[in-house]
């Protein structure tokens, strides 16, 4: 299953997700790399399901309030036109729907949605409820006979391999809808193996997602490298398949969707589990694994004490699999020490003997023994080396027809910024890069008050950004270029580095902050809305200086912290504004 973000214009971890709706009357369903990623995807196997859900929303569907259900027949208008969006423009049938992504779910907007699904001829997509604790939904559908009728999955969010009671007597089926989201080292690759198993085990889950699936944003980002593989300098072309991936292959390569786990206990007696799924056509799958405490733990929830030693396991398959001769081996086993693990290695077959094998398990093992022959570890080019970001990197953002709607290396934190034909410019300005969202959107986390986009390499030191800016915005309208920026991601309103504005009114200020809180300079710049303007900002060891078209506007502003960072771009608040001929020269 792939599981993608219905981007809301708000930021959602690491940065924002534009949306297809960013006004009212606005509709757009190629902006961003989902649809991109869905359709990639769906290549490399067309029986892969498709989940959305929303993070965010756009301001315009909360009237003016942080919140997606005062006017649910909006919200479910919205939501519906992405679903169709994505057949129509893509061809692309979404499987699943989620409510809001670890948010208060609600009653009412459930159950319009299942009924707007039905009247669009929908029927095929089904709800998921509530992508965050258990019990709440849970409880709510055993009261709620129509709820129970039209949510047809309880998912829950980083379960550590438990259940409720109250989401076991609705009879639905459990999900881990959000998992993981560890670093993808030796130990990642332990609580993806142990939580995949015992999710079902302990639980009674029949799928688990994981966040991420591809670390593909700045590592110094929240949550770096929480993905099942690294792939963070577009620049370079790098990539590495990191070890959740071949532990992943374990269970996605012998098994799909449709499948049913079989009941057995799971536990191994000596620590572990094991799973056992079938096709229903004579095909079996089993996954062990016998990952130990300290090797195996997921960045949350806290992981109980336990223990796991060598042991010999005896498997019997009765019914029609006691029929069995011989099942095919893939095997792991992580090493904690060198970081030199097997990953995902056939084995020869192991014999079956009247219904019966037995294996000798080590600690920190993954196998996987089935009777299919179709497994394969794919081999690929030797990705080209890691680079560090360009340390001279310019964008004129002069592209007619360009394949995403955002430019490459830029990450919004707030706001969207999008590639913009200025048909009303005959001169050096047709193709700019815009800032388009203009209402603060109903927020997942806590979105600053300014937008932001933020590119290059957080080690930076000494640079100088020179970028060409037109505030759109009257009177109060303003623009930043900034360098040594320290945070983004869900920290994005505590981001420091040395930020120079200009304003419609024609002042300058040079912060230390985002929030424009500590002033280290201000004073009149002359600049004015609706005029290109030329920004030069120059950082080295612990002075700041800035230009203004070319002319020294301030000079020699101390600037001690923070000492390294990104460069950005940015607005005084969600409003129209153009850059073009970024610029950046770094050491």
């Amino acid at each position: 299953m792939l599981k993608v973000e219905i981007g809301g214009d708000g930021q959602s971890t690491d940065g924002t997700e534009p949306s297809h709706m960013h006004y009212e009357n606005d509709e757009n369903y190629f902006r961003g790399y989902e649809w991109w990623l869905m359709k990639e995807a769906k290549k490399r196997n067309p029986n892969i399901k498709l989940i959305g859900l929303p993070w965010t929303f756009p301001g315009w569907i909360g009237r003016g309030e942080n919140w997606p259900y005062d006017y649910p027949d909006v919200t479910v208008y919205y939501v519906v036109s992405w679903i169709s969006g994505a057949k129509q423009y893509h061809d692309l049938d979404i499987d699943y729907i989620g409510i809001w992504n670890e948010r208060s779910f609600n009653s009412k907007y459930i159950k319009l949605l299942r009924y707007t699904l039905d009247k669009h001829d929908l029927q095929h997509v089904r709800i998921i409820a509530s992508d965050r604790l258990w019990e709440p939904i849970s409880i709510a559908m055993l009261f709620d006979s129509e709820l129970h009728r039209v949510v047809d999955i309880i998912g829950a969010h980083y379960p550590g391999t438990k259940t409720v009671g109250a989401a076991l007597l609705t009879k639905k089926k459990l999900w881990s809808s959000e998992d993981y989201s560890t670093f993808n080292d030796e130990v990642g690759a332990g609580c993806w193996a142990r939580v995949m198993n015992q999710n079902y085990v302990n639980g009674n889950m029949s799928a688990t997602i994981a966040w991420n699936l591809v670390a593909s944003y700045y590592e110094k980002l929240p949550f770096g490298r929480n993905g099942l593989m690294t792939a963070q300098e577009p620049w370079s072309g790098h990539y590495k398949v990191e070890p959740p991936i071949w532990i992943t292959a374990h269970t996605t390569q012998f098994t799909q969707p449709g499948w049913t786990y079989l009941q057995a206990d799971g536990h191994l007696k000596k620590g572990g589990s094991y799973v056992a799924l079938t096709d229903g056509l004579g095909n079996l799958t089993i996954i062990i694994e016998t990952m130990t405490h300290n090797h195996s733990e997921c960045i949350r929830p806290r992981l109980l004490p336990f223990s796991v030693s060598s042991q010999k396991a005896t498997f019997y398959l009765k019914g029609t699999f006691s029929k069995v001769k011989a099942l095919q081996v893939w095997y792991s086993k992580l090493d904690f020490e060198s970081a030199n693990s097997t990953l995902f290695q056939p084995l020869s077959p192991i014999e079956v003997f009247e219904g019966t094998f037995t294996l000798n398990l080590d600690v920190d093992e993954v196998y996987t023994l089935t009777t299919l022959k179709t497994g394969q570890k794919y081999m690929y080019r030797e990705p080209p080396p890691s680079q560090p970001f360009p340390s001279n990197y310019k964008d004129d953002f002069n592209i007619r027809n360009p394949a995403f709607s955002e430019a490459p290396n830029f990450a919004d934190q707030t706001g969207v910024f999008e590639y913009f034909v200025n048909t009303s410019d005959p001169g050096d300005h047709v193709y700019t890069l815009r800032q388009v969202v203009i209402q603060r959107p109903i927020t997942w986390s806590s979105d600053a008050d300014q937008t932001i986009s933020i590119i290059g390499d957080s080690n930076w030191v000494n640079m100088i950004i020179t970028c060409d800016i037109y505030i759109e915005r009257p009177h109060d309208g303003g623009v930043f270029i900034a360098g040594r920026v320290d945070n983004g991601g869900i920290y994005v309103r505590r981001t420091k580095g040395i930020f120079f504005w200009v304003f419609a009114d024609g002042t300058y200020r040079v912060t230390g902050d985002l929030a424009r809180k500590v002033v280290l300079m201000k004073g009149l710049a002359g600049v004015r809305d609706r005029t290109w303007h030329t920004l030069t900002l120059a950082l080295k060891g612990s002075s700041a200086s800035g230009w203004l078209n070319g002319y020294p506007l301030w000079e020699n502003v101390p600037a001690f912290k923070p000492s390294n960072g990104w460069a950005a771009i940015g607005t005084r608040s969600f409003e129209f504004a153009q850059f073009d001929n970024f610029h950046v020269e770094a050491s």
